[in-house]
């Protein structure tokens, strides 16, 4: 039975990925993740990571890691699902180093964007929560937005008159 990751068992996450590697590289989380360790929710279901460079080693360290850890684990970012800009990796907040691997928040304008096209009302809330704390400003993501909106045509699962409705209604203005 898999359990709720809080920040302890995120963070003792981090320590067995980082034993797992003697090749330097780089852990992005996301989501649920995100909002745990910056302490806006207190768990979440699961702990979504993408790995630069997507090194075998740490793909094959997450089913024991899952297993020992009792946590679920999923491979995704916002670039899954929808655009995001050059220079995302300069933008992704450090959160710790364990043995060879840096560990970072998946840029916070591409995180609060891919929620708000979700839209579920965790998103939601969550979106609200980073304009909230500052980390994210409502103006900048609506740029965000306006560069990454000529690409939406690369993610068919996408409404790009829905998802710029949502930009407008979440985070205000015109949106372009």
């Amino acid at each position: 039975m898999r359990e709720l990751a809080d920040a302890a068992r995120i963070r003792r996450f981090m320590r067995e990925l980082g034993t797992t590697t003697d090749v330097a590289a780089r852990v992005y989380f996301t989501g649920g993740a995100t909002a745990v360790l910056f302490g806006w929710r207190d768990s979440t279901i699961d702990v979504d990571v993408k790995f630069v460079p997507e090194l075998d080693v740490l793909f094959r360290a997450i089913p024991q890691l899952k297993e020992s850890l009792h946590l679920n684990v999923e491979l995704a970012s916002p670039a899954d699902f929808i655009p995001v800009r050059p220079g995302w990796e300069e933008r992704s907040p450090y959160i710790a180093s364990e043995g060879h691997l840096t560990f970072h928040h998946f840029d916070l304008y591409a995180q609060a964007l891919a929620k708000v096209e979700r839209g579920h009302a965790q998103d939601v809330e969550d979106v609200r929560a980073m304009v909230n704390r500052g980390l994210v400003d409502p103006a900048e993501a609506r740029r965000y937005f306006d560069a990454i909106e000529p690409a939406l045509y690369r993610y068919p699962a996408v409404d790009p008159p829905a998802f710029r409705r949502a930009v407008i209604e979440l985070l205000g203005g015109t949106a372009g």
